[in-house]
C-alpha cells in the first residue's frame, strides 16, 4: 500500500478479474477478523439481495444490517490496478505498508502481512479439527 492508501492489485488477480474491473468493487469490515473483505459488484449484489429480503421490523436483523453495512465503500480499480482503501478501513484493520490479498472463495480478504501471519501460524494446530468439522460430514460427491 503506498502512503495515499492506495493497494495495487497483483498482476495475477487482474488477470482473473479482468472481465469484471470496470464494475468496481465494494470494501468493508470482516465480520470475524480485523481485515477487510473486497466483493466485487456482482458478488456484493447477491449478497444484498439476500440482505434486503430481511425483515427491518425485526430489531435483530435491523442491527445486523446497520453493523455488516458499516463503512461499506464502493471502490474503482485505476487505469494501473490501483484502488484506495479508505482511512477509516485501514485504521480497523490495522493496515500498514505490506498486505497480504487471500482468496476467501468469493471474496478477497485484505490483511496487514503481520497480522495475518499470526493468526495462520496461531491456527495450524486447530486447523485439522476445524476441517473435519467443517467438511468431514459432506459427501463431496453431493456438490459437485
Amino acid at each position: 500500500m503506498d502512503a495515499k492508501g492506495r493497494m495495487m492489485m497483483p498482476v495475477a488477480f487482474k488477470k482473473q478479474l479482468s472481465s469484471i474491473l470496470q464494475e468496481g468493487f465494494v470494501v468493508k469490515r470482516s465480520v470475524f477478523q480485523s481485515c477487510l473483505e473486497v466483493y466485487p459488484m456482482q458478488e456484493w449484489n447477491l449478497v444484498m439481495a439476500k440482505i434486503n429480503k430481511l425483515n427491518r421490523f425485526v430489531k435483530k436483523n435491523n442491527d445486523f444490517i446497520r453493523r455488516f453495512t458499516a463503512g461499506v465503500k464502493v471502490v474503482e480499480v485505476d487505469a494501473t490496478g490501483r484502488f484506495l482503501i479508505p482511512k477509516d478501513l485501514c485504521q480497523f484493520a490495522g493496515l500498514t505498508k505490506e498486505l497480504v490479498l487471500s482468496s476467501a472463495v468469493n471474496v478477497i480478504e485484505v490483511w496487514d502481512k503481520e497480522k495475518y501471519e499470526k493468526i495462520i501460524d496461531g491456527s495450524v494446530v486447530d486447523f485439522a479439527d476445524l476441517a473435519e468439522e467443517v467438511m468431514g460430514n459432506i459427501d463431496l460427491d453431493e456438490l459437485s
